[in-house]
């Protein structure tokens, strides 16, 4: 203000040109015609003006500037903010929509100006410009509601999840007793089919029931959330930890759900999680119905309007919740699930699996590749196997039955068939007799069959028909000698210490 007296000194009151008055203060000529053309036009002259103080002065000099409103007719901000969250649409459409064939239409330049600072009013940290059906934002309310079990009185504390839409701030709530990965998944897939479609993008946050590597860049989703974006093509991008700001419509919408919903619901008491679930989906309908405070409409119409049409549609089917479950291979090449055992190829002993239940079918994955698929047993202690799953030589063990091992002797020959025999019909447990026969199909191949079928039947002969005896026999040679002759009566010797019949008498 200074330098504005000093000009209306030198050339109000001492009739100085603009020229001589810009070389004596140092300005430019410009500056100097300005400041006397603002000073006639107030009415102020050099004696008015030391009457006043520099901020009269000021006042007095740079007025307000007169509303343009009569010469310029104001666009619908309101209408303006709205349509920016279309896809494609632009300022520059919206202002050559808005100054078609209207000649009180502010220019391009005063349009965008004035839109944004009335743009700044609504929140000041504002951060992102939401496309209609591009992202459902996700989260759970830290707020909790009790639920009484009528039977034992026993209170559990059910978990609210809140999801919102990004356009139009469409909101949607339900209840879990937990916030597991099938909780989560199954809360989205509500939220699908509460708007009616596919959002591009879903933004969680980073809980390990839905990120299983969490990480700032890039977060590695778990296998139920990668078969849910894989069943309903949509993409997840969960916010960064500790950045609120990267997912600001559910934020706000959790605020709304505790002051509008869980508020009114405080004095109730809820027996079951479908009785919670029924009161907050009526609650959820007057909220969509509330009218915004600075926008035109509710979040209901703005959903209608705006992110209705850009969704995508549903799947036929919603995706069935599975289990998921990391296993290590025993030795036995089978896994355990629940106390029973399931076989996997033994080539994946000592190796881990993962393990893919659902409803009454396991599937079991190493790597990307499927291996085995069971039906889920609950008999626990008791194996489930496949008989390809086992190595050749388990596999033709297994296959074994006492008809078969009675043929192969026959084939042997007469003797060992009926060595064979009387392993199956003598033995305590068939599976020794099993073993006893794996042995002479060794010596089979270590001696031969001739050899073998002399061997048994010399076994049988000197009434030792098991495994040693053939094995002896075989070692010794005592197979290539002639068979004993054998008498069909034994007489005994007369001696006095021999008893007779009639002694029994």
């Amino acid at each position: 203000m200074r330098q504005i007296r000093q000009v209306l000194r030198l050339h109000l009151d001492a009739g100085l040109p603009y020229a001589k008055v810009a070389r004596a203060l140092g300005l430019p000529k410009s500056a100097v015609g300005k400041f006397a053309l603002l000073a006639r036009a107030a009415g102020v002259d050099w004696a008015v003006a030391q009457t006043l103080t520099d901020q009269e002065l000021e006042a007095r000099l740079y007025r307000s500037a007169v509303p343009r409103a009569a010469h310029h007719l104001e666009p619908d901000y309101a209408l303006i903010h709205q349509e920016l969250k279309r896809p494609g649409v632009t300022l520059q459409l919206l202002w050559k929509e808005y100054a078609q064939a209207n000649a009180l239409a502010y220019k391009y330049t005063s349009f965008c100006i004035k839109y944004r600072a009335w743009a700044l009013g609504l929140k000041r940290s504002m951060r992102q410009t939401h496309i209609a059906g591009d992202k459902l934002f996700v989260d759970y309310d830290g707020d909790t509601v009790p639920i009484v079990d009528a039977a034992t009185g026993e209170i559990r504390q059910a978990q609210i999840f809140v999801a919102a839409l990004g356009a139009s701030s469409y909101t949607y709530a339900c209840a879990t007793m937990t916030q597991t990965a099938p909780d989560w998944v199954a809360s989205i897939m509500n939220a699908l089919e509460f708007i009616g479609g596919v959002p591009r993008l879903v933004v969680p946050d980073q809980p390990r029931a839905v990120v299983a590597r969490p990480d700032r860049y890039e977060p590695g989703l778990g296998r139920l959330v990668e078969e849910f974006c894989d069943h309903y093509s949509v993409a997840m991008l969960p916010a960064r930890p500790a950045r609120p700001k990267d997912k600001p419509k559910v934020e706000v919408a959790v605020q709304i759900v505790q002051r509008w919903i869980l508020a009114r619901l405080r004095n109730r008491r809820f027996f079951s999680l479908g009785e919670l679930n029924c009161a907050l989906a009526d609650l959820l309908a007057d909220l969509n119905q509330r009218p915004f405070k600075k926008l035109p409409g509710c979040r209901r119409e703005a959903f209608e309007k705006l992110d209705k049409p850009a969704l995508r549609a549903l799947p036929p089917a919603r995706m069935p919740i599975v289990r998921f479950k990391s296993a290590r291979v025993n030795i036995d090449y089978h896994v355990d699930l629940g106390g029973h055992y399931y076989s996997v190829p033994h080539r994946l002993v000592r190796t881990t699996v993962e393990l893919r239940i659902a409803g009454a079918t396991l599937e079991i994955f190493a790597g990307q590749q499927r291996v085995a698929v069971h039906p889920v047993s609950t008999a626990k202690g008791k194996h489930s196997t496949i008989s390809e799953h086992m190595p050749a030589s388990h596999r033709a063990h297994l296959e074994w039955t006492p008809a078969k091992l009675i043929a192969w002797g026959e084939r042997i020959g007469v003797g060992c068939a009926a060595l064979v025999r009387w392993q199956m019909d003598n033995r305590p447990h068939p599976g020794q007799g099993y073993r006893c026969c794996l042995g002479l199909q060794r010596l089979a191949r270590q001696h031969g069959h001739e050899r073998l079928e002399a061997a048994c039947t010399r076994a049988m002969a000197i009434h030792s028909p098991i495994y040693r005896s053939v094995n002896s026999i075989l070692a010794s040679g005592t197979d290539r000698q002639p068979l004993p002759a054998q008498s069909t009566q034994t007489s005994l010797p007369l001696h006095e210490n021999v008893r007779g019949p009639d002694y029994y008498h």
